[in-house]
This record gives C-alpha cells, sequence and structure tokens, in this order.
C-alpha cells in the first residue's frame, strides 16, 4: 500500500515527504501541517491583537484593555484597539477598518465581543452586520454577568467561534480589570526601592535617590499604567513629593493621588495638593477627622474620605472597598514603610514590584522597607510566586504575586 505523502517547502526546496514522518516532525517541531497551521496562525494573529490592546494601557479603565485584528485570505485587513473609556471597541475599530473586506472574514480579538448596551452598542451586532464569518476569541469575558453571553449569541446567529487562544497572555494584560469586575476591589501592587540591606531610607529620612534613573523611568511606566497611587503621610512630610507621571516624551496619565492621613495633619502646602491634573488628589482619614481641617483641605480641590479605623490603623479592606466603588480598578502603593506593613498584614496586595539597589547601608537604624512586628516563624512569612527578575543598569527588580 503506497502511504500518502505531502509536498513541504524549505527555502528554494520542495520535498515529498510521508505522511506519517511528517505527523512525527510536526509533533515535535512544530511543522505547520494542515491540520495545525490553523492554530498557528490563530496565535500569530491573537499575538497582534495583544500587542493592539497594550496600546491602550492607562486610558482605558475601568474599562478593560482590548485588541482586534480582521484577516482575510492569510491577510490583515483591519486592526483596532481600546483606546479610551466611552470610545469605539476594539471590535468596531477593527471592523470600520477593514469596511467590506470584513464579510467572510475572521476577527481575532482579545476578549469575548461584548452584547449588551453600555456606553456603546453590543460589538455582536455589528460583527453580524457585517457578515463575520469566524470569531477567535483570547479570554471570556470575566463579568459574571455577561460571560459567555457574547460567544453564545455569535454561535446561535451562525458564526464560528473559537475561544481560549493566547488565553494565559490575555489575562495577565488584564489582571487588574479581571480583579475589579470579579471583586469590585483594585488590583493592589507594591513598590518599594531598598538597599542590599533592606532600607528605603537612612536614619534621617534621606532616600534620594535609593535606585537610579532607569529603575525610577520604570516606576513612571507604573504610574502611567495604575488608576491611582497611595502613600502615607511620612511620605509626604519627607519627601513632598508630586506623585505625578513624568514620562518624557511621551502621552502619559496622571493616577490619583491617595494619601493616608489619619488626622488630617497635612499641610495645605505640600506640593500634592498644588497640583495641576485631572487626577484627584484624595485624603483618606479616620472617622474622627471632620471639621475645620477637612472643610480648608476641601477648599484646595483635595478629596477627603472617612474610613473606619482597625486597631487604630486605616482599615486598609474597608478603604479598597471604598477605592473600586470609585472606580479604581488598580493601585500602587509606594510606601513608606508602615504603609507597606499595613498593606501586607491586611492581606490587600496582589503584586510586588522591589527593586533593589547595589548600596548597603549599614547599622540598623535606617528606615526597613516595612515597619513593625513582623512574623514570628520563618514558615508564616508571605509567599510570592510566579518570580520575573529585570535589570535596569545597575539595580535589580524582583516581581512577583502574593499568595
Amino acid at each position: 500500500m503506497t502511504e500518502n505523502r505531502e509536498d513541504r517547502e524549505f527555502g528554494r526546496w520542495r520535498v515529498r515527504i510521508p505522511s506519517s514522518v511528517l505527523c512525527l516532525l510536526s509533533s515535535a517541531l512544530c511543522f505547520p501541517t494542515s491540520g495545525n497551521r490553523e492554530i498557528m496562525d490563530d496565535r500569530h494573529f491573537m499575538n497582534m491583537a495583544l500587542d493592539l490592546a497594550a496600546k491602550g494601557e492607562g486610558f482605558t479603565s475601568p474599562n478593560p484593555m482590548v485588541g482586534a485584528v480582521v484577516v482575510k485570505d492569510g491577510r490583515v485587513v483591519g486592526r483596532g484597539y481600546h483606546k479610551i473609556a466611552g470610545g469605539h471597541h476594539a471590535e468596531v475599530n477593527a471592523l470600520d477598518a477593514a469596511g467590506d473586506l470584513a464579510k467572510g472574514a475572521t476577527l481575532y480579538v482579545t476578549l469575548e465581543p461584548c452584547n449588551h448596551t453600555g456606553r456603546t452598542p453590543p460589538c455582536t451586532c455589528k460583527i453580524l452586520e457585517l457578515g463575520v464569518g469566524r470569531v477567535v476569541v483570547a479570554m471570556k469575558d470575566p463579568n459574571k454577568k455577561v460571560t459567555g453571553g457574547g460567544v453564545e449569541f455569535l454561535k446561535q446567529n451562525g458564526v464560528q467561534v473559537t475561544t481560549g487562544v493566547c488565553e494565559a497572555q490575555a489575562k495577565k494584560l488584564n489582571e487588574a480589570f479581571i480583579k475589579y469586575v470579579c471583586s469590585g476591589r483594585p488590583f493592589v501592587m507594591a513598590k518599594c526601592a531598598a538597599t542590599l540591606d533592606g532600607r528605603i531610607a537612612t536614619r534621617t529620612g534621606d532616600s534620594r535617590w535609593v535606585t537610579g534613573e532607569a529603575a525610577r523611568r520604570f516606576v513612571h511606566q507604573l504610574r502611567h499604567k495604575v488608576d491611582a497611587i497611595m502613600v502615607g503621610i511620612n511620605t509626604i512630610r519627607n519627601d513632598n513629593p508630586s506623585l505625578t507621571t513624568r514620562l518624557a516624551g511621551l502621552q502619559s496619565s496622571d493616577p490619583a493621588r491617595i494619601i493616608l492621613d489619619t488626622h488630617l495633619s497635612i499641610s495645605p502646602d505640600t506640593r500634592v495638593l498644588q497640583q495641576i491634573s485631572d487626577a484627584p488628589t484624595i485624603l483618606v482619614a479616620g472617622p474622627a477627622a471632620v471639621g475645620d481641617k477637612k472643610r480648608a483641605l476641601e477648599k484646595t480641590g483635595a478629596q477627603v474620605i472617612q474610613v473606619s479605623l482597625k486597631n487604630n490603623l486605616i482599615d486598609m479592606n474597608a478603604l479598597m472597598k471604598q477605592l473600586g466603588a470609585m472606580e479604581l480598578t488598580s493601585l500602587l502603593i509606594e510606601g513608606g514603610s508602615r504603609v507597606l506593613a499595613s498593606a501586607f498584614n491586611f492581606a490587600v496586595v496582589d503584586k510586588v514590584f522591589f527593586f533593589y539597589a547595589p548600596k548597603i547601608l549599614g547599622g540598623d537604624d535606617g528606615v526597613p522597607i516595612c515597619s513593625g512586628p513582623g512574623a514570628e516563624l520563618m514558615n508564616e512569612c508571605i509567599a510570592v510566586n510566579d518570580i520575573a527578575v529585570h535589570r535596569f543598569e545597575d539595580d535589580v527588580l524582583i516581581e512577583g504575586y502574593v499568595e
């Protein structure tokens, strides 16, 4: 019996390979057979859509970042991404770019197309209107109220749908959005810059600068990506920071500035209250902070919110609920040591960005990363998983997720 063979091209050469051999080679080396070529193409075009989605970082909250690519006969005929909250969705932008070529084409989209009316009409209607033949989805919408609705609606109307292509990458891109829609609380990141012996400032409070320029530039990129940054009143007193995003030559957005100040002791003249910015400054006080202080600070344009105390500290869990109700989907905690310790003790941190500079402060009187009592035993430590290590000139960043 003669075995079926397929012609394969390798550069200038055409080689006839038996099907059995080709199957083995494809499994081991991922050669594109007719069976797996579609999978490889799906991943290729979905990666393009993910790259487009990332362009919306810092501009789409509280909506997710979404990218879309329209492909016909192996050629990209339309691209789009969600550019700003309230604007057209990625699918609409990509389909508008494709025009009449969308009929019978394949739409690659990083998040399940919506099937409900929000700030914009349902994307599923646009997909049906233009006659798209197939839709490939990276991840279903995590919102329990709408998940699966778009996929099922398209299937019921004769559109072929494939889900789960590059799902892990899509979920990582929108990890803050997923946490927010599933819990009603922001995705919380803790950042610090420390010497090798774990100090974020000297005994006099001097912290400028622990890390170099490249690491500090990355922090400004983080600020651009998040909805809010948070520090304690001691950081305001010691550093008098602006808490803005400064990325030379790049379009960026300022996050909301949140200051934990239980007794509203902040001076109205501090830099953070003098910023000309579209982003608000939010002072978090205890329930007893009322009267003239509160009114005087509100006159500067600051917003004052009051949160219950637990063990004489701002109750971080109560605060996270309030921030979620304000549609703040992501929060970067930048210190100081008491705020970081409190955030870990209240178990609100999802991810860490810990920078270490090749410096040793020496002694035991510098400011530690976290102040106050910690775990008594090593097996009681807070575990950090999925570690990634990055280099910024001489500084090292450890990035990971808190259990």
